[in-house]
């Protein structure tokens, strides 16, 4: 199947709505292959990247990094995919492949690393991500979608999901380990399911009371509102492990506060301001701060296993492509419960 250009939405300039165009694809290679989107998650950095927030940003951007999907084509030389498997595509499409991060099997570590989008490839060619119909891959870089995940509820997995995962397996999560996952929105409600899964006891702590009944649903022991000390001071020394998936500034002490012996505060959400505190509250217990960075190949395909296991997806909502736009704005304003969602086969289909 030789295709040159593929239908997609894109932001022509920063800040710019998305609009429907046509971009390049790069030719099916012998290790690559040609996947048919079936659906992409919007994920949070790409409301930063079609803004141009980070700098470095490449227009016309088609955004999408959580990719479910067929095969539709595959290389002579690809022996990991073939023709009709499902597959998805996460944050990243290739990597250097020999540096220490890489032959360590953590290659979202490494200094070279090729994203889904807004980047350039070995062969100087910019990257267009998952709102659009068609995406070539290397297939290092694809994951097998079990059956038992429907391909939309895993889509959000492929980012959001191996954010939570990644760092619940560095610091060795499981049954009596003591958790807590601060923010119950795109990331942390995943966060919630899959250290439930793995048998921790899991405490969700969020601004107000509006989702304490689906942190339970997701499998939290506990719940907890942070508007006030009284959370603080119930949980003191008693987390084992405290992920914090909120981008607001937090008064860190205060978390410090709630970890045990040993215990450690994980960064996935990124403040806009550089973290303060106390080396007071770190000595007292042995504490640690530390950060996760989204998830290796690995990773990625070990959870997407874990979730078809225990029988869970993202909480998920469905957009038609035409709604991108509003979809962007909503997830902005923090309108979601939990993940947006876009169906690729709406791309184009009403234009």
């Amino acid at each position: 199947m030789a295709m040159n250009a593929v239908t997609a939405y894109a932001a022509p300039a920063a800040k710019a709505p998305l609009a429907l165009t046509t971009v390049p694809l790069r030719p099916v290679g012998d290790h690559d292959v040609l996947i048919e989107v079936r659906f992409c998650g919007i994920c949070h950095t790409d409301v930063h990247q079609v803004r141009a927030d980070w700098g470095n940003a490449i227009f016309p951007m088609v955004p999408g990094h959580e990719i479910t999907g067929v095969v539709a084509a595959a290389g002579s030389a690809t022996t990991r995919h073939a023709v009709g498997d499902r597959v998805g595509v996460g944050c990243f499409v290739d990597t250097c492949r020999t540096c220490t991060n890489c032959v360590a099997g953590q290659e979202q570590y490494c200094g070279d690393q090729v994203a889904t989008y807004n980047a350039v490839d070995a062969d100087g060619r910019p990257t267009y991500g998952g709102y659009s119909t068609h995406v070539v891959v290397d297939e290092n870089y694809v994951v097998r979608i079990p059956p038992a995940i429907d391909l939309a509820e895993a889509a959000p997995l492929l980012c959001a999901g191996v954010s939570m995962y990644s760092p619940l397996v560095r610091w060795k999560v499981g049954v009596g380990t003591r958790v807590g996952i601060v923010g119950l929105g795109g990331l942390g409600h995943l966060g919630v399911r899959i250290a439930a899964a793995m048998g921790a006891e899991v405490t969700a702590l969020s601004r107000g009371a509006g989702k304490r009944d689906d942190a339970l649903r997701f499998g939290a022991d506990h719940f907890h509102t942070t508007d006030t000390d009284r959370a603080f001071d119930e949980l003191r020394g008693r987390l084992d492990l405290v992920v914090n998936t909120v981008s607001a500034d937090l008064d860190l002490d205060r978390y410090l506060g709630v970890l045990d012996l040993d215990g450690t505060f994980v960064n996935v959400g990124v403040p806009e301001r550089p973290l303060s505190f106390s080396a007071f509250a770190l000595m007292v217990g042995r504490k640690r701060v530390a950060g996760s960075l989204m998830g290796s190949i690995r990773e990625t395909q070990e959870l997407l296993d874990f979730c078809a296991a225990h029988g869970f997806g993202a909480e998920i909502e469905v957009v038609p492509a035409e709604q991108i736009n509003e979809a962007l704005r909503r997830l902005s304003d923090g309108d979601v419960r939990y993940r947006f969602v876009v169906e690729a086969a709406t791309i184009g289909s009403g234009q």
